[in-house]
């Protein structure tokens, strides 16, 4: 594994699929509920996001795209006891149980940083990296992404020898795991192993009085524990902290909507973690070289930093030095005064804003669009190569996108069977594109 300054993480992208709308599925999450019902423009939020990967890899970091999965999930649907052709059964769950299409129709995959927790081979005690699948059980609609995206990602890393895709963790609320959104690996220039920050909502033994009261913690200390372990790390290089109530209850459902952290910076609002000075103190120990920037409620008052999603913002290190990646809604106000601080102090060489106001609407910022793969040269040769972005293959996806996304969908829209046939055509021509094969369950149940 090179050291931790030396090569870019390749950024790992979810792209919005067809069906995107704004369902008011995800309890806690501020911008979801708020924009429950509205209309939605899926080709809008594609080409956001495409817009995005470009950006990024205009900045010199290698990127890559993660595919969307079918929807509606016909499977649900059917397991729930719907029946008949397709055609039949979304006309009986618009009918019948308008929720459970709902949940059916969900594009809440683009949000690629619940995928998986990433432990690199350079971490690892058997020298391999793990990517442990997340079983988001805290959502009913997040909760069906999770074997499907177990298995797209085997096929985008086909070789177990190099990286090791792992199953989601048993569906039991004691091991509710949230993906990468509640972890950070930090390391030192020139440090070759990194050392692993894991943050939680709740635990077996934290009592009910003391966690939040308005929404519910979704990641659990047991389910963080069991993707450390499941990724060969050495208990010194992992720290389990708990995240505050107070920033749950804020909005903050997870830990990257209050902190983002990379390499030997952080980037955190003071209402992250409970005992947040003692939390620091001992990562300074692990990461000597560790630069915090601690933003204080004075400064940027927690519901602001929760609607402005200034910390969900990318942290990159690229080769005009370190960027910030930040959502054109904290390009104002509080939240650009501390940008500006940012830039005054050197924690960042440059602050860029990106419009992602589809992806925003239902609750996800540049940083939950993404997962980290600290990938050695090896490792990222053993890769479905088409997955790994260009200027041309944006491009081409770009003209897919206008070619098959709907301009505008009304939630009335959910149950139009023309839907469903135009995502699968989407699909079918994307994996063709990216010269994938069979990739879905509907292209090989017609062969």
């Amino acid at each position: 594994m090179p050291s931790c300054t030396s090569d870019p993480e390749l950024q790992l992208d979810g792209l919005a699929g067809p069906t995107h709308h704004f369902g008011g599925l995800s309890f806690g999450n501020r911008a979801s509920m708020t924009h429950a019902g509205w209309h939605s423009r899926p080709r809008q939020a594609a080409l956001q996001g495409l817009a995005k990967m470009r950006q990024i890899l205009t900045l010199g970091v290698p990127q890559a795209v993660l595919l969307p999965l079918p929807r509606p999930d016909m499977g649900f649907l059917r397991q729930a006891g719907f029946s008949g052709d397709d055609t039949a059964v979304l006309e009986q769950a618009a009918r019948r149980a308008p929720y459970l299409l709902r949940l059916a129709m969900s594009s809440a995959f683009m949000w690629t940083a619940n995928a998986a927790t990433v432990i690199p081979s350079g971490d690892s005690t058997d020298q391999r990296c793990h990517l442990v699948t997340a079983n988001l059980i805290a959502t009913p609609h997040r909760a069906l992404e999770a074997h499907a995206r177990a298995a797209m990602l085997r096929v985008l890393f086909p070789d177990p020898d190099r990286v090791v895709v792992h199953d989601p963790l048993p569906a039991s609320l004691a091991l509710s795991d949230e993906g990468a959104a509640n972890h950070s690996r930090l390391c030192a220039p020139h440090q070759v192993q990194g050392f692993h920050l894991f943050v939680y909502g709740r635990a077996a033994d934290v009592p009910p009085h003391d966690l939040p009261s308005r929404f519910p913690a979704r990641q659990s200390r047991e389910a963080s524990q069991a993707v450390a372990r499941l990724g060969h790390l050495s208990c010194e290089q992992a720290l389990f902290v708990r995240q505050q109530p107070t920033a749950i209850d804020a909005g903050a459902f997870h830990n990257d909507v209050v902190m983002v952290g990379d390499g030997d910076r952080m980037f955190i609002h003071e209402s992250c973690f409970d005992e947040q000075s003692a939390v620091l103190k001992t990562l300074r120990q692990h990461v000597p070289s560790l630069v915090v920037h601690e933003v204080s409620q004075q400064d940027l008052p927690l519901d602001q930093a929760v609607s402005s999603y200034l910390f969900n913002s990318q942290l990159l290190r690229t080769p005009q030095g370190r960027v910030l990646l930040a959502p054109s809604e904290s390009s104002s106000g509080a939240a650009f005064r501390v940008t500006q601080r940012l830039l005054d102090s050197g924690f960042v060489d440059h602050v860029y804003f990106q419009d992602l106001s589809q992806s925003m609407a239902g609750g996800g910022g540049p940083a939950c669009l993404r997962l980290r793969l600290p990938l050695n040269p090896d490792e990222i040769a053993s890769m479905a190569p088409s997955v790994i972005l260009n200027d041309t293959t944006i491009k081409d996806l770009e003209t897919w996108v206008e070619r098959h996304y709907r301009d505008q969908l009304e939630p009335a829209e959910l149950a139009d069977p023309h839907l469903l046939y135009e995502t699968r055509q989407a699909l079918d021509d994307l994996t063709q594109l990216l010269n994938l094969g069979s990739l879905y369950p509907f292209q090989r149940d017609t062969l």
